[in-house]
């Protein structure tokens, strides 16, 4: 692995345990047994690595989100898998990224909300499509709200104090469920107790 992934890595790694501001390069550069300079070599400051690591995170999530729903039987299915996706990235994640990346790291904070308001709008927008042209969501729903509305929702996840009580994973969760419960009908119903039936029992 060249230097500048084994940086990448082990920056990725200590944001995610650690948060942003608490890890500095010169820390960066002792789990690694190389010096800072040699850091610097490869990214000109820490906003370049910040960004560089949740660019990697974006394209990840873009091809986990896509992944699910290509393999999703039905709408209501595709909700689970996505929210699967996004859970399990937030249990790596810690608490305060999203607080960090906001106050300290405005560009890479306006690259995230960019993923979140053209890529992840889309993806709801057609799922509730899907979901209705199934019969397994509301037909009288306006998409374009209720897709901007589960959007801005997620921007409670700024609130540092809330999300060290309950956990981004389960904030995410309660979300999606309450989302779900709103947008299905009779038949979305009972696909969504089977798929609850069954994360439970994995």
């Amino acid at each position: 692995m060249e230097i500048k992934d084994r940086i990448l890595e082990k920056a990725h790694e200590l944001y995610m345990r650690y948060g942003i501001k608490s890890i500095t390069m010169d820390e960066i550069a002792g789990h690694l047994g190389i010096s800072k300079k040699t850091i610097y070599q490869s990214y000109k400051d820490k906003d370049e690595l910040v960004s560089a690591v949740f660019n990697r995170m974006i394209n990840a999530n873009k091809t986990a989100c896509e992944g699910s729903r290509d393999r999703s039987e039905n709408a209501v299915h595709e909700q689970f898998l996505c929210s699967d996706v996004v859970q399990e990235m937030f249990n790596k994640m810690n608490p305060s990224i999203l607080h960090d990346i906001n106050r300290y790291h405005p560009k890479v904070y306006g690259e995230l909300e960019k993923h979140k308001k053209e890529f992840v709008f889309e993806m709801i927008k057609n799922s509730l499509q899907r979901g209705i042209n199934e019969g397994l969501f509301r037909a009288d729903m306006k998409i374009d709200i209720v897709a901007r509305l589960q959007l801005e929702v997620i921007s409670i996840l700024h609130d540092t104090e809330f999300v060290h009580k309950y956990g981004l994973s389960t904030i995410e969760k309660e979300l999606n469920d309450f989302f779900l419960h709103g947008a299905i009908t009779p038949q979305g119903k009972e696909l969504l107790t089977k798929y609850k039936q069954e994360r439970e029992n994995k």
